[in-house]
């Protein structure tokens, strides 16, 4: 069991202005706003401290709050426009809540229900397992993408024309990020110029728990695997 004192810390950005779908991180997703199931899967991982939301919104600060999370400040304006990057997002939460002593903190995304509590206490166990400076959620490509396709004038052509007569089991194992959560030790985050530090393990999602929900074709496949999971 790890002491209290010693827990990582989560950070789940939320900022009120979305393009694609709006008010995405606090839609209708089975009778809970969305970022109930981060919130709810953080705590019930038993892993962290303190479950922080990071938001510009008083009515998501509201929600999260009664869902048990910390909103313990609103975020600056400057820091809740579309190009603000979440690194920038991530270190003005660790500076607001000053716990920059604090050794492992996870940015979690409100925009994946089918996060599983198990998965991240099974992540978190990983990375210090392994003495890695950071964890990332990933998940194989279901289509390899050097066969991909691309269209030049009304044709198909492949992107790459010599892996054509390739079969995928033949290529290269490749893997994309989920965008469901990441550990980062917090010394190398904060001293660090780029995001993910060198020592960056993966953690392996499958389909059916690791949907980030981007826009409306993210949201309905994630509402079927909801119904069946």
């Amino acid at each position: 069991m790890i002491k209290n004192k010693s827990k990582p810390i989560c950070i789940i950005p939320a900022r009120s202005g979305s393009k694609r779908i709006k008010n995405k991180n606090i839609i209708n997703f089975f009778g809970k706003p969305l970022i109930y199931y981060s919130i709810n899967a953080a705590k019930k991982s038993k892993v962290f401290s303190r479950v922080i939301v990071s938001t510009d919104s008083k009515r998501i600060m509201k929600i999260a709050k009664n869902y048990g999370a910390e909103v313990p400040f609103l975020r600056s304006k400057k820091l809740s426009n579309d190009k603000t990057s979440t690194k920038e997002v991530f270190i003005d939460a660790i500076n607001k809540i000053n716990s920059k002593n604090v050794d492992f903190h996870c940015l979690m995304y409100p925009t994946a229900p089918l996060i599983q509590s198990k998965d991240i206490a099974s992540a978190f166990k990983k990375l210090i397992n392994e003495k890695a400076d950071g964890l990332m959620t990933v998940s194989k490509y279901m289509n390899h993408p050097l066969r991909s396709l691309i269209i030049k004038n009304n044709y198909l052509k492949f992107k790459w024309e010599k892996y054509k007569k390739k079969n995928s089991q033949d290529l290269e194992k490749l893997y994309h990020d989920c965008g469901n959560f990441y550990f980062f030790k917090t010394k190398k985050i904060l001293n660090s110029k780029i995001f993910y530090p060198k020592k960056m393990i993966p953690f392996y999602m499958k389909l059916y728990n690791s949907v980030d929900i981007d826009n409306y074709e993210d949201l309905n496949l994630a509402k079927i695997l909801f119904k069946n999971k």
